[in-house]
């Protein structure tokens, strides 16, 4: 009984510790970056795979740039409109345009139908713009 319980206490914690390793980051603008525009934004995600938007494989998603915008709850659809930026093709960077201001970006990955996989695969910077 106890090498079970051990067993499954093991088997508990690696997955936690799985999950918890889905990540989404910022490989360039740095936190706190002072930029001139246009200015290049990179995308990357740990132990998920980039799919365009329709692809409903499991562990796979798409990147979306939210402007000055909280992150989207787990299951809701991100909107489309001037702050929800989609990447529903796959990409992995882009370059954008902003006028002189301080700015909130948040890096958000979520599924093949644009639905948030929540604020654990979300990240927020914030960088000025010259």
């Amino acid at each position: 009984m106890k090498l079970i319980s051990t067993l499954v206490l093991g088997l508990a914690s690696f997955v936690s510790l799985h999950a918890s390793a889905q990540s989404v980051d910022f490989v360039q603008p740095q936190d706190g970056a002072q930029l001139t525009s246009p200015f290049k934004v990179v995308f990357s995600v740990k132990d998920m795979a980039v799919a365009p938007a329709g692809d409903m494989t499991p562990n796979t998603g798409h990147h979306h740039l939210l402007i000055n915008a909280a992150s989207v709850p787990a299951g809701e659809r991100i909107p489309a409109d001037e702050t929800h930026k989609h990447f529903g093709k796959g990409q992995t960077e882009t370059e954008i345009s902003l006028p002189p201001g301080t700015y909130r970006l948040t890096l958000q990955f979520a599924n093949g139908a644009h639905q948030s996989y929540g604020e654990q695969l979300s990240k927020t910077i914030e960088v000025t713009v010259k």
